[in-house]
């Protein structure tokens, strides 16, 4: 098991190439217990698939590491994420109360963290973990730039 950020990013990448192989958007998610440094719960894009415009990578891992620690909250817990989480996916982080959220690449046109509505800034926010961008950027970017690439 990684012990590092960038290892559980790579985790997070891991799961953003099987989201690709799969012809979803490549994006990749997993939760992760800092204490005992175990992922907790891994997944990317399943909106084509499960035919659900929800079914991103961080709603699904959000499910998955409920259904483990047996609460809707995950406090204590940390979230790496290939791509800069949109708003609906940041306010589903600030709602299960994610301690740390960990981004690779930045979305600029549908970001809903350091862009767009900034969810986590506003003051209606419950919850706003502390949030860490650029972790594998360019990695994450160029998954992303590959996948509309070849689709093209």
């Amino acid at each position: 098991m990684p012990e590092d950020k960038a290892g559980f990013m790579r985790l997070a990448l891991g799961e953003a190439e099987r989201a690709a192989a799969r012809r979803e958007v490549p994006v990749g998610a997993v939760i992760v217990d800092p204490v005992e440094r175990r992922v907790v719960a891994a997944n990317g894009n399943r909106v084509v698939e499960r035919r659900d415009p929800t079914a991103h990578a961080e709603l699904l891992v959000i499910r998955g590491a409920c259904r483990v620690v047996g609460n809707e909250r995950l406090e204590g817990l940390d979230m790496y994420v290939t791509l800069e989480p949109c708003p609906m996916c940041a306010q589903a982080v600030s709602l299960a109360r994610i301690r740390r959220l960990y981004f690779g690449a930045p979305d600029e046109k549908g970001g809903g963290v350091e862009h767009g509505p900034r969810i986590l800034a506003q003051p209606t926010c419950h919850h706003a973990p502390t949030v860490y961008g650029g972790i594998d950027e360019s990695r994450a970017a160029a998954l992303l730039r590959d996948f509309f690439r070849n689709r093209r």
